[in-house]
C-alpha cells in the first residue's frame, strides 16, 4: 500500500480510531497504577510505563500482522474481532483489582504487564486494520497511545456524553472483523467474484454486531434496576 495513497490515509484513520475506542480502559489502569506516587513520580511512571507497553503493542501487532498470512488465521481473528465488538458494547469493566505501584519500577512493571494482558483487543483490530502493512501499525500506535494516555480523562467524557461513540466503534469493528473474513485466502477469489454477497456480508456482520450488543446492554440494564429495586 502506497504511502500517499487516499487508501494508506483512510486506513490510518481507521486505526487510531479504533484504538482510542478500544484504549479508553488501558488509560484508566495507567492512572489506578500510578495513583499512589509523588506527582513527579507519577509522571515517569507514565511515560516509562507507557513506552514500554508501545513497544510490547507494536511488537505483538507486527506478529499478528505476520500470522495472519497463515491459512484460516483471518477468518479466526475476524471471528475474534466480532466477539470483541460485541464486547465493546456489553461490557462494563471494574478495575477495582488492579493494585496501585509503591514505587515507580512497581508502579512501571504494573502499567506494561496490565496494559499487555488487556491489549489483545486493540492488537488484532489494528492488525486486521493494517492490511498487512507494518508502518500502518507503528504510525497508528505511535500517534493514538500518546493521545490516550495524556487525553485519555477527555476522551472518556466524550463516550459517556455521547454513547453513539461506542456503538460507531463498534460498527468499525464488525466492519474490520467482516473484511478480514472476505479477505481469507479460502474465501477472497468467492467474495471478490460476487461483490453483492460481499456487500451483504460485511452489512449483516456490522447490523448483528450492533443489534446483538444493543439487546444485551438493555437487558443488563433492566436487571441492574430490578436488583436496586428489589
Amino acid at each position: 500500500m502506497d504511502t500517499t495513497t487516499v487508501e494508506f490515509f483512510l486506513a490510518l484513520i481507521n486505526i487510531v480510531f479504533l484504538d482510542l475506542v478500544l484504549a479508553g480502559d488501558n488509560a484508566i489502569v495507567i492512572g489506578l497504577a500510578a495513583r499512589n506516587l509523588p506527582p513527579a513520580t507519577q509522571k515517569k511512571a507514565i511515560i516509562y510505563g507507557t513506552a514500554g507497553a508501545v513497544i510490547l503493542r507494536i511488537i505483538a501487532t507486527i506478529l499478528v500482522v505476520w500470522l495472519l498470512n497463515v491459512p484460516w488465521l483471518m477468518l479466526v481473528g475476524g471471528i475474534l474481532l466480532i466477539g470483541i465488538a460485541y464486547k465493546l458494547l456489553t461490557d462494563e469493566n471494574d478495575h477495582t483489582d488492579i493494585k496501585a505501584g509503591k514505587n515507580l519500577g512497581a508502579a512501571i512493571r504494573t502499567i506494561i504487564v496490565a496494559d499487555a494482558a488487556m491489549g489483545l483487543d486493540n492488537v488484532i483490530a489494528v492488525a486486521g486494520a493494517a492490511k498487512h502493512n507494518t508502518l500502518l501499525v507503528i504510525i497508528g500506535l505511535l500517534i493514538s497511545v500518546p493521545i490516550v494516555v495524556w487525553g485519555s480523562t477527555l476522551f472518556i467524557k466524550l463516550i459517556n456524553r455521547f454513547p453513539w461513540i461506542i456503538y460507531l466503534g463498534a460498527a468499525v469493528l464488525g466492519f474490520t472483523a467482516a473484511s478480514m473474513i472476505t479477505g481469507e485466502k479460502h474465501f477472497k477469489a468467492f467474495f471478490e467474484s460476487h461483490s453483492l454477497v460481499r456487500g451483504l456480508f460485511i452489512a449483516a456482520i456490522i447490523m448483528g454486531v450492533l443489534a446483538a450488543g444493543h439487546f444485551k446492554k438493555k437487558s443488563n440494564r433492566r436487571r441492574r434496576e430490578q436488583t436496586s429495586t428489589s
